[in-house]
């Protein structure tokens, strides 16, 4: 019988997006534009809360 793990709740800060990526307006020499992937700084990329959170807030 499986086991079923509850959902991570998901963070409020990203709503579960946690890497964007940004351009820097420059091009590379075949023309395509640069970016950089910026994470999201409260779950630190990972798109959930972390368990030292949840226990610290309550949630």
């Amino acid at each position: 019988m499986p086991h079923n793990t509850p959902p991570r709740p998901i963070c409020g800060h990203c709503d579960g997006f946690p890497q964007v990526a940004v351009t820097t307006g420059q091009t590379t020499p075949t023309g395509e534009r640069e970016t950089i992937t910026a994470d999201c700084p409260a779950c630190h990329g990972t798109g959930h809360i972390l368990a030292r959170t949840i226990a610290r807030v309550g949630v």
